[in-house]
C-alpha cells in the first residue's frame, strides 16, 4: 500500500508555470466504468493546466497499451531532444478464475518497462535521450471493490494521482535538461 497520501501527491501550486508539454492518455475498453472514471480523475488534475495539451487514445486492453505508446510517439511530430510528451496507461485488470490476470499483468509491465529502458535513436544517431515518462495508472486487484476503493474510495483516486505524478515527472526532467545545458 502507498503511504503517500493523496493529498501530498495532489499539491501542484509550483506546478502552474508549466509550457509546451503534451500528456497522451492511452486507456483500455475493458472494465469500461472504472477505467472511465480513472480517466476523468486524470482530467480533472490536467484541465486545471489549460496550457497542457491533451490527447486520449483508447484500446482494447491493457496487453495493447505498450505498442499504442510505442506508435504514438514514434509518429508524433515530436523530435527526441524536444522531450515534450509525458504518457499515462491507464487500466483495470481484475483476477478471475484463470492464470489470464497474471499474464495481462506481466505483458502490460513488461512492456511499459522496456519502453522505459529504451534509448531514442534517429537514422545513425543515437540520441542518449531515454523514451518519455510512462505513469503506470494501471489498477491490478482482485475484485470489483478494490478497483472502487482506488478511483475515490478508501485508497484516493489513481487517476488524479497519475495525472498529478505525470506532471511532476515532466517538470523534474525539464529542470535537469535546462541544469545540463547550462
Amino acid at each position: 500500500m502507498a503511504t503517500q497520501t493523496s493529498n501530498q501527491l495532489l499539491n501542484l501550486d509550483n506546478l502552474q508555470l508549466l509550457t509546451d508539454l503534451q500528456v497522451v492518455i492511452v486507456y483500455t475498453e475493458w472494465n469500461e466504468a472504472i477505467v472511465n472514471e480513472l480517466k476523468a480523475g486524470a482530467m480533472r488534475i490536467l484541465n486545471q493546466f489549460p496550457q497542457v495539451e491533451v490527447v486520449a487514445v483508447k484500446v482494447p486492453g491493457c496487453v495493447e497499451i505498450p505498442n499504442m505508446i510505442n506508435h504514438l510517439y514514434h509518429n508524433s511530430h515530436t523530435s527526441p531532444r524536444e522531450f515534450r510528451q509525458v504518457f499515462i496507461a491507464l487500466g483495470c485488470v481484475i483476477r478471475g478464475e484463470t492464470p489470464h490476470f497474471t499474464y495481462v499483468c506481466q505483458a502490460v509491465t513488461n512492456g511499459i518497462s522496456i519502453l522505459q529502458a529504451t534509448r531514442i535513436t534517429s537514422g545513425d544517431t543515437a540520441y542518449n535521450d531515454a523514451f518519455p515518462p510512462i505513469i503506470f495508472g494501471i489498477l491490478t486487484v482482485n475484485n470489483e471493490q478494490e478497483a472502487l476503493d482506488r478511483i475515490g474510495g478508501k485508497h484516493g483516486h489513481k487517476g488524479e494521482e497519475a495525472a498529478a505524478a505525470s506532471l511532476k515527472v515532466w517538470a523534474f526532467q525539464k529542470e535537469i535538461l535546462q541544469e545540463k545545458s547550462v
